[in-house]
């Protein structure tokens, strides 16, 4: 009897455990993390890549217009500014008006005009003239000859001088359109309205530099400058746009130091998409360099979590079979972060909200 009892214990024992066993692994199911369909289109995810790691030099400088895409407008005779009709940093398209003037010079050309029409005129009526008159015997073919040479000779006057008042865009009333040469901006002016001035090079009135591609000049220490070479990718941030970065390559460097500052010049050509950069805007620029080509596994920088004096990253396996991931870091280098050990080459990660699927695990 005793020992059917036992049995009987130990079978309601069993049981009970069982029935735990069964609850633990129901909860364990429930508490289940999934990715929803909204989370899953709101997060990235970024395959792990073994790169080459590059180190960084942090250097300062400023934008500044692309010398070689820019055209200086120079006026061609003196006179003085009627009217101007842009300004410092407009956009202008070629065959623009940029200034009106009026100019003594251009009214000696535009008399000159007048005189040498006159004189073509009188040269076509002695040429026909001579031809009535040699028709009639009254004149000699040398004669007819002679009256032909005057009419060519007054029809390349004329033609000369309005070549001329062309080439100065000249008008009624010796007034000449300073014209755009070339599309772009105005980046130098030095010309205002009413003004006297003569003409000797010394100033242009206008610059107009095409901004489709601008200049990076930064100033390099005498520590750094065996670090650099030219082709070397950099990242050029701008105080205007601070959370945007540009980029580009060490296009020249200048084998000069300032004797003052003790630096030396290395420029850099950036696309200029959409115009966002203005010549004279200040610049910090980064340049990277291969650190010795060692490689190691490279993610973004944004994918990384850091929590409790430790850094993490969000293991992608499935929308059900996320992981997250201690990792030590070699280096983090503008954007990318290189890797030391926990993470290897293929393996995917949650490099865009991965914080809400980490608290959300680790709750």
């Amino acid at each position: 009897m005793k020992k059917i009892e036992l049995y009987l214990l130990v079978a309601v024992m069993a049981t009970a455990v069982y029935s735990c066993k069964e609850k633990v692994v129901e909860t364990d199911a429930a508490k289940q993390f999934c990715l929803t369909d909204t989370m899953q289109k709101k997060t990235v995810i970024d395959t792990v890549k073994t790169e080459t790691v590059k180190n960084s030099i942090a250097l300062s400088g400023k934008i500044e217009a692309n010398e070689d895409k820019w055209v200086k407008v120079y006026p061609v005779v003196g006179g003085v500014v009627e009217e101007m009709k842009v300004q410092l940093g407009d956009y202008v398209t070629k065959g623009q008006t940029l200034a009106v003037i009026r100019s003594s010079e251009i009214a000696d050309y535009q008399g000159q005009s007048t005189v040498a029409a006159s004189a073509v005129k009188i040269a076509e009526k002695s040429l026909s003239a001579a031809k009535d008159m040699y028709a009639a015997k009254l004149a000699t073919e040398k004669d007819v000859v002679a009256a032909e040479t005057d009419l060519e000779k007054a029809k390349a006057d004329l033609k000369r001088i309005q070549q001329t008042t062309s080439i100065y865009g000249a008008r009624e009333n010796a007034i000449q359109n300073i014209t755009a040469p070339v599309s772009g901006y105005v980046i130098e002016k030095n010309v205002t309205d009413k003004m006297q001035y003569k003409v000797d090079g010394s100033q242009p009135f206008f610059i107009i530099a095409n901004l489709e591609e601008v200049w990076v000049m930064a100033s390099v220490f005498e520590s750094d400058i065996a670090k650099i070479k030219t082709g070397y990718d950099a990242d050029i941030k701008v105080i205007a746009y601070n959370d945007k970065i540009f980029t580009g390559k060490v296009d020249r460097i200048f084998s000069i130091l300032d004797p003052q500052s003790r630096v030396m010049k290395v420029r850099i050509k950036i696309p200029n998409t959409g115009n966002l950069l203005k010549p004279e805007m200040f610049a910090q620029i980064n340049i990277r360099y291969d650190d010795g080509g060692n490689q190691l596994p490279a993610i973004p920088a944004q994918s990384v979590i850091f929590d409790k004096n430790r850094n993490y990253v969000m293991v992608y396996k499935d929308n059900c079979n996320i992981e997250t991931r201690e990792i030590e870091i070699y280096e983090t280098i503008g954007d990318i972060t290189y890797i030391k050990s926990g993470l290897k080459e293929g393996e995917k990660i949650i490099s865009k909200y991965q914080l809400l699927v980490y608290d959300a695990l680790n709750d």
